[in-house]
Parts: structure tokens; C-alpha cells; sequence
């Protein structure tokens, strides 16, 4: 199946005769043959490093790996996790892929990943899923649908760990006056390759909070994507990475305003040190002509450690009605503040740990904001680890 805007007429096995203007007009499709082969020169694949993604991009990858193994406890009340085979009709009812590498992973998963929340269930305590990866040396594929009933409130963790070069998609359905908080974890080994699409559907008065962190893996890329199915929904997205010498971690997202009267909120804080290391942060924010009364804001922040890092940080906004709240966004890229420096030193604290204490509260709002305190200790400590083994 292919859709697309009106504005770009495409049909299956042709290629469209002009790239598209604007996030509305973009190509969207289940079949890998609708898309173009990469060549890395295309808008949304400039910065990423096609020769490491292990031909995830273009179909040529060899040997097939083992996909990812999905632990987790017994399931809290008003909570089900399942595997369901790939032609349950849940599947693809959120996500429709605007790219290669989706596509190609929503069509070669085997089974998906079901998590559902009953209708007004509200569940106390955290549903972690911990994603095992099976080995980097072969190429998996993966799916995950989070199902939350309408009034229902829930917390549901995504916890990345392993060796794995892994293409996957998550859905995520939020019923009518839902409240959930999505936390997505990449704390995969170094050797690890992941490209992952992740698009969360919201109803009327729902609301949604993601929190994605990033800190392993030799190559992230990660995009959110969200639209609005009913009047007055919301969503606060907060991202934490950093990057070590040699690593790239991407971030993009997609906040679609489709219906009036709804909040969208980007916070995403990273840091990097070392020899290439590599960040990207590309977000954009989409107000269509219908969404009047939108309110909207992106910001994005950056520490550079060290020399020989670089980070990207490119925040865009495409609004096609003035009758709208509010819409700013804001990007930074820097080292650290001498002042506060010199404030911490003049009171007897040596560099290198004031160096630290910056670097830390730099990132203690955003993860504050993890409700599940064993995650929040240990990705606090991971970052601890991190900043000392360069002396930062």
C-alpha cells in the first residue's frame, strides 16, 4: 500500500519525478520497492554514514541474524505482552514507513510485540521490556506495538542492551484521554548498528510523554515521529545522548499538527568527546493548514567535551496557518560556560570535578523526568563513566 499528499502523485514501482517540497508531501509506503536506493546525498540522509549502517539502506546484507529477544516479568493488571504474527491487522495502523529502511523493516519482521493496556486501566508500576540483541554479525529485524486503551495511564520501558545490527519499527496508540510515558533506552554494545522508526498516534485529550536516551552503540539513528488523531492532545518529547570518540548517534523527529488545538514540546540535551565522535538532531515541526490553535516549541542543546567532535543541530519549522498559539524553536552548540567555572573553582572545587558538575547538571533535568528510578540510576552512572574516562 502507498499513500502520499495529493501534491505528489506516485503509483507502486515508479519512482516520484521530483524529491517533495515540504514533510507534507513525503512519499509513504509499506513496499521497500517505492523507495529509491540511498545514495546519501538525499535531505534526510545527509549526515548519516551509509557505508557503516551494514547495508540496512539497501537490501544486500549477509547473513541474516537472530532478531532481538524481548524479556520482561509477568505483566501488571490491565496489561498484556504478546508476539503476534506480522499480518495482524494492528500492525502498520499507526506507522506507515516515509522510508527505505522502515519499509524494509516493517516487511522482513517475522512477528511483532504487542504491549496492550486495557481501556481506564491505570497501572501503578513500570512495564519494562528489556530488547536483548542476538549479535551484531548478521542483520534482524524488529516490530513493537504499544496499545494503550483510552483513559488508561501507564509507564512502558524499552530497554535496548546487547550486540545487534537491528532495523526496527514501534507503534505506539494512544487512546482518548490516555496518559503514557514512553521511555526508549539505547545502551546497546559498542559494536552495535541500529536504525529505528518510532510513531506514536495520539487521541482527543490524550497525552504523551517520550523520553529517548542514547549513550551505546557505534551507530543510532533514531527517528519520533508524531501525529495528533483528535483535538486538544499533547506531547513532551525529551532526549539525553552522548557520544564517545567513533560513535554517531542521530536523533530526528517529526511533530505532525494535524487537527486543531494541540501541544507539542522538544527538549533534546547532548554531549560529545573524542575523536569523531558525532551527533545529529534534526527536528521538525509540521502545522497544517487545519491545526489551527497549535502550540509548539523545539529546543536543542549541545556540549562539546573535546576537540575533533562535532555535533549537528538543525531545528526546522513548516507552518501553513497563522492562526496558531505559538511556534518557536531554538539551537545551541558549545563548550562549557567559563563562568560557571570560574564560580565552582573560586570556591575551592578543582577543575576537572567542576568540569563534571556543569556536564551533570547540564543533563540532571531531562533525566529527572525518567519515572523509573533503577533506569535513571544506572544511565546517571553510565554518563558518570563516560565523562571520567577522558577526565572531563
Amino acid at each position: 500500500m502507498t499513500t502520499n499528499a495529493p501534491a505528489r502523485p506516485h503509483s507502486h514501482g515508479q519512482v516520484a519525478e521530483a524529491p517533495p517540497k515540504t514533510k507534507s508531501q513525503l512519499l509513504r509506503s509499506f513496499d521497500v520497492a517505492d523507495f529509491p536506493t540511498l545514495n546519501g546525498r538525499e535531505e534526510d540522509w545527509r549526515f548519516t554514514p551509509l557505508r557503516r549502517l551494514r547495508h540496512l539502506h539497501d537490501g544486500t546484507w549477509s547473513p541474516a541474524g537472530t532478531a532481538p529477544a524481548h524479556e520482561y516479568g509477568a505483566a501488571p493488571e490491565g496489561v498484556t505482552i504478546a508476539s503476534v504474527a506480522k499480518g495482524d491487522p494492528r500492525l502498520g495502523s499507526v506507522l506507515t514507513p516515509f522510508d527505505r529502511v522502515s519499509a524494509q523493516a516493517f516487511t522482513a519482521a517475522e512477528e511483532a510485540l504487542v504491549v496492550s493496556v486495557a481501556r481506564n486501566a491505570v497501572v501503578t508500576e513500570p512495564v519494562v521490556i528489556r530488547v536483548v540483541g542476538g549479535g551484531a554479525d548478521g542483520v534482524s529485524f524488529g516490530h513493537t506495538f504499544l496499545e494503550i486503551g483510552e483513559s488508561a495511564e501507564v509507564t512502558i520501558v524499552l530497554d535496548h542492551v546487547g550486540s545487534v545490527t537491528l532495523a526496527d519499527n514501534v507503534e505506539i496508540a494512544v487512546g482518548a484521554n490516555a496518559k503514557v510515558t514512553v521511555v526508549s533506552v539505547a545502551d546497546w554494545a559498542p559494536d552495535s548498528v541500529q536504525v529505528q522508526h518510532q510513531k506514536a498516534r495520539l487521541g482527543r485529550d490524550a497525552s504523551l510523554t517520550h523520553i529517548s536516551v542514547s549513550v551505546g552503540g557505534d551507530l543510532v539513528r533514531q527517528y519520533v515521529s508524531a501525529e495528533f488523531a483528535g483535538p486538544n492532545a499533547s506531547i513532551d518529547a525529551y532526549g539525553v545522548y552522548i557520544a564517545d570518540g567513533g560513535q554517531h548517534l542521530e536523533h530526528r523527529l517529526l511533530m505532525d499538527h494535524g487537527v486543531p488545538d494541540c501541544r507539542s514540546n522538544v527538549n533534546y540535551k547532548g554531549a560529545l568527546q573524542g575523536t569523531d565522535a558525532h551527533t545529529v538532531w534534526v527536528g521538525d515541526v509540521l502545522i497544517q493548514d487545519v491545526a489551527t490553535g497549535t502550540e509548539t516549541y523545539e529546543i536543542n542543546r549541545n556540549l562539546v567535551l573535546t576537540d575533533g567532535a562535532r555535533a549537528d543541530s538543525v531545528p526546522n519549522l513548516e507552518i501553513e496557518t497563522g492562526e496558531i498559539v505559538s511556534a518557536g524553536h531554538a539551537s545551541a552548540t558549545g563548550r562549557f560556560d567559563d563562568e560557571q567555572l570560574f564560580y565552582l573553582q573560586s570556591r575551592g572545587i578543582p577543575e576537572d570535578e567542576a568540569r563534571r558538575l556543569v556536564v551533570r547538571g547540564f543533563f540532571a533535568e531531562l533525566l529527572h523526568k525518567i519515572p523509573v528510578v533503577a533506569i535513571r540510576d544506572r544511565l546517571t552512572e553510565t554518563i558518570e563513566e563516560r565523562l571520567s574516562k577522558v577526565g572531563v
